[in-house]
């Protein structure tokens, strides 16, 4: 629903009346040319009877008939193209397309060159009416998420439940989602649990299991179960309104190459149209040849030099790339960090959320793990619920996957030590959790024979003042950072690990993945003196990070990639780009789509220009006609030009 200024009922402008009003036009342009010229042509054929073999008795052997026809159609449409240039002549104080081929059909009519004139203004509106079917793929990925947001939310109040506006819906107001509804704003599970399609987001066809405590994104689709949410941001706040507004922010942040168009083509237009007149006086007056031939062929140097091909292509391939990018769940904040992401010589990876969940886990293989009996991770389950550390969260997630009733175990007295561990009683026993810095404060037992040799975390279970069990816990690596790393060294990148986390953790992690090179211990400011010394170093550097730790480095880098699970927001605000479905073998997808990107630019660039010289010197020399021009030496080239970019969507 757009209301009279344009925008959608969520305030996102994206020109979307004016757009399909354009569209209609060319197409509808384009076939009244196209049917004229078939009329025209009939009528010649049995008013003339050339291949037919008898005539029609009516007076029009000079084509009088089909003459008026073209007249009546083609001038009308070459003067309303003519105003349109001239608006945007007055408006943006530029010449444009539109100018050059009014000027063109119109002066070829004026010759007595009619066909041509039709044929130029017929293939000049499919071409327009093509630009404008690829701009809306790109554009309808936009419009397709603004479409997906609910306009209204079923709020609870009481025991009763009511439908309002989303607009009138503020942060901490809980709402009701019924299988089958799309989540309308941003928030947290309080009870129920479902699958949730989250395609729109993060572009992953398998929906996700939502329970309590989980977040859920507002326009996803909510699958089978009833969900509970209490509701975290406002409307404009939300994760799919963050993404639409900066996919439309996209187009003002443009590579080098589309702003050296820009330049270009404010001074390309003047010059060709002096180059024209040129063309069609100098000739006739200073070497006495034909001034009518002149004009003719001054005509197709102002049809094949006309930009269309040249200004089009080269911003319709970044912004194709972006909105491709979108629809997989990467959000790319502009065409220049594309340009720069196709430069890239090292890959700089943080560890700790990036490379690994961040969250650390119970390893079950550990060769230093111990347990006098399994029920004793029942106790300790039930006395880690009332922490909050990640240790704790590991811990009981661990019971719940071994299947362990521990929830119903009574648990008194319960004190957390900071920085140590945790102590209470569990059905009667005493119980402690903690590290090796609790058992030298309380317990006399030999720590020596406790801390073994290996590098991962170590936890220990006391029950009545002896070892029950001792627990190895790591960070995982995430499931597909062998492969994003595999990857990228194959396409030449160099990869480094950046950590403030241990020398043998940081050692271990390395190994597993491959990487060139790491650094371990470090500090924020030591994170930017690596950044900058591999820039100066290796050249271009891409950063890795969660958004929030490493903002510093994602933004001394030459792109920034943040990870959006750990804080969408930040991660939206903080980096270049952002992969929200956390898939690090994104990484190589978008180094790669980049290459891709700038490679399909530039040729369209050569392509373009190298097809307008040629044709326009064949064409001042009088080899090839008007029609041909336009039918190959524009229209044509910006048809395959804009077809070229379609090859994007190949890149995987």
């Amino acid at each position: 629903m757009k209301g009279h200024d344009g925008h959608d009922r969520h305030g996102h402008s994206h020109g979307g009346h004016d757009h399909e009003e354009h569209e209609i036009n060319w197409i509808f342009f384009g076939v009244i040319l196209a049917a004229t010229i078939v009329i025209a042509y009939i009528l010649d054929l049995l008013f003339n009877g050339i291949p037919l073999g008898f005539t029609v008795p009516i007076i029009d052997e000079e084509g009088v008939v089909s003459d008026l026809i073209y007249h009546a159609i083609v001038t009308p449409i070459g003067v309303y193209i003519g105003y349109l240039g001239f608006k945007r002549l007055i408006k943006e104080r530029t010449f444009t397309t539109e100018t050059l081929m009014s000027i063109a059909s119109l002066s070829a009519l004026y010759l007595d060159y009619i066909f041509e004139a039709a044929t130029i203004l017929l293939l000049f509106s499919f071409a327009e009416y093509f630009e404008h079917y690829i701009e809306d793929r790109a554009r309808k990925t936009v419009e397709k998420l603004v479409k997906y947001i609910p306009e209204k939310a079923r709020v609870i109040k009481g025991n009763k439940e009511e439908l309002i506006d989303i607009k009138k819906v503020l942060p901490g107001m809980e709402i009701l989602i019924k299988p089958g509804e799309r989540i309308p704003l941003d928030g947290v599970v309080l009870e129920g649990g479902s699958y949730v399609d989250e395609s729109i987001v993060t572009g992953e066809s398998m929906p996700v299991f939502k329970k309590t405590g989980d977040e859920v994104y507002g326009s996803t689709l909510n699958v089978n179960g009833i969900l509970k949410v209490r509701v975290t941001k406002l409307p404009e706040e939300t994760l799919v309104s963050k993404i639409v507004k900066l996919v439309l922010e996209a187009r003002s942040k443009k590579a080098r190459m589309e702003n050296l168009v820009d330049r270009f083509s404010r001074y390309y237009v003047p010059a060709i149209i002096i180059a024209a007149i040129i063309t069609a006086v100098v000739p006739p007056l200073f070497m006495g040849e034909p001034i009518r031939t002149w004009i003719y062929r001054a005509l197709i140097v102002l049809v094949i030099a006309c930009p269309s091909a040249f200004i089009i292509s080269v911003p319709a391939t970044f912004f194709s790339a972006i909105t491709l990018s979108a629809r997989k769940g990467i959000i790319i904040k502009g065409g220049v960090y594309i340009e720069k992401m196709a430069e890239i010589k090292t890959a700089i990876f943080d560890k700790t959320g990036t490379l690994t969940l961040g969250s650390p886990s119970i390893l079950t293989d550990c060769r230093n793990s111990y347990f006098r009996d399994k029920k004793v991770l029942a106790y300790a389950a039930a006395l880690e619920r009332y922490s909050n550390h990640p240790i704790a969260k590991a811990i009981v997630r661990m019971a719940e996957k071994e299947d362990i009733n521990f929830k119903d175990m009574k648990v008194a007295n319960v004190r957390e030590i900071p920085g140590k561990g945790i102590i209470g009683v569990v059905n009667g026993r005493t119980v402690m959790v903690g590290g090796i810095e609790m058992l030298e404060d309380r317990e006399r037992l030999d720590i020596r024979e406790l801390v073994s040799d290996d590098t991962h975390t170590k936890v220990f279970v006391i029950m009545e003042k002896s070892l029950a069990a001792r627990l190895c816990l790591a960070d995982k690596v995430r499931e597909d950072a062998v492969e994003a790393i595999k990857r990228l060294k194959k396409m030449g990148i160099y990869t480094v690990i950046l950590t403030g986390d241990k020398e043998d953790v940081a050692r271990e992690i390395a190994k597993e993945l491959g990487v060139d090179e790491y650094y371990a211990e470090l500090l924020p400011e030591e994170k930017l003196e690596l950044v900058s010394r591999f820039q100066s170093e290796k050249g271009p550097v891409a950063m890795i990070g969660d958004g929030i730790n490493d903002a510093p480095a994602l933004a001394a880098s030459d792109v920034g990639i943040a990870m959006s699970d750990v804080g969408a927001d930040v991660a939206l605000e903080s980096a270049d780009m952002v992969l929200v479905k956390n898939k690090l073998t994104q990484v190589p997808y978008i180094y790669k789509l980049s290459r891709k990107t700038v490679e399909i630019a530039r040729q369209n660039i050569a392509i373009s220009l190298g097809t307008k010289l040629l044709l326009g010197a064949l064409g001042v020399m009088g080899f090839i006609p008007l029609w041909f021009t336009v039918a190959v030496g524009d229209d044509g080239i910006t048809l395959f030009l804009l077809l070229n970019i379609l090859r994007l969507a190949r890149v995987k």
